[in-house]
């Protein structure tokens, strides 16, 4: 361990998966990037354009991990979850992608074809969702 004065511009230190980081008379809170490494190679291994199971079984073994990630990390700043989602969608464009015979990455007009509200119907966990609930205040 040591002792960091947070006070000075662009100092920062990191404790259990988090790095935390001062700007502007406010803390701020953000994975390391050996975290947000961690659960890409997690998603990554369970998203494979060649993955022969269907999108609901993915779905199903993805979510235990955005979950368990999110209860974790879910302290951290507003904008990590939305960045997790799109690049966890991107994988399953792809996925789609590749099935309807078309190559490349699920960008562009896969978005179109397929929209966050089609995972949504899927069941696929949103961080975003679950960051805005998190934050709420409890009702008095």
């Amino acid at each position: 361990t040591c002792i960091v004065d947070m006070t000075q511009q662009g100092n920062y230190f990191e404790f259990l998966g988090y790095r935390f980081k001062y700007s502007k008379n406010r803390d701020y809170r953000f994975p390391t990037p050996r975290s947000l490494k961690k659960i890409r190679e997690g998603i990554r291994a369970k998203t494979r354009r060649t993955h022969g199971h269907s999108l609901e079984h993915i779905i199903a073994t993805i979510n235990p991990l955005l979950r368990g990630w999110f209860e974790y990390f879910k302290h951290s700043h507003y904008t990590i979850p939305e960045e997790i989602d799109g690049w966890v969608r991107m994988r399953l464009r792809s996925i789609l992608r590749k099935r309807a015979g078309r190559k490349g990455r699920g960008r562009g007009l896969d978005q179109n074809r397929y929209p966050n509200k089609f995972f949504a119907e899927y069941g696929l966990y949103c961080l975003k969702t679950a960051y805005a609930q998190a934050v709420q205040s409890p009702p008095g």
